[in-house]
């Protein structure tokens, strides 16, 4: 049974950091490219970062390059996202993905398993 689990969100002001966690069980998780989303109160969910299986390559969606870092231990089975220079707008759910072999999408459709979020919110 896969299982992926988010942790690290909470409540912090604008400008500060936070550092999310999700940690994979059930699955071979060297083989999985793993991503972050984030989905707002009545916004559809959207991409913000993802490292691949292969090389480790790094992607991220415009909103958040330059403040955001995401990085992956496989030998922890864990995947990070370190945010700094937070805004309110960075206010979500973070959802952690997984992509079987993944290439490096950046659509949810293409991703294989999700855990259950954790919820960020940056204060004014």
């Amino acid at each position: 049974q896969v299982q992926l689990v988010e942790s690290g969100g909470g409540l912090v002001q604008a400008g500060g950091s936070l550092r999310l966690s999700c940690a994979a069980s059930g699955l071979t998780f060297s083989t999985y490219t793993m991503a972050w989303f984030r989905q707002a109160p009545g916004k559809e969910r959207e991409f913000v970062a993802g490292i691949t299986w292969s090389t480790g390559r790094t992607y991220y969606t415009d909103s958040v390059r330059g403040r955001f870092t995401i990085s992956r231990d496989n030998a922890k089975n864990t995947v990070y996202l370190q945010m700094n220079s937070l805004k309110p707008e960075d206010t979500a759910v973070y959802y952690c993905a997984a992509h079987n072999l993944g290439l490096g999408s950046l659509h949810a459709g293409s991703y294989d398993y999700w855990g259950q979020g954790t919820q960020v919110v940056v204060s004014s």
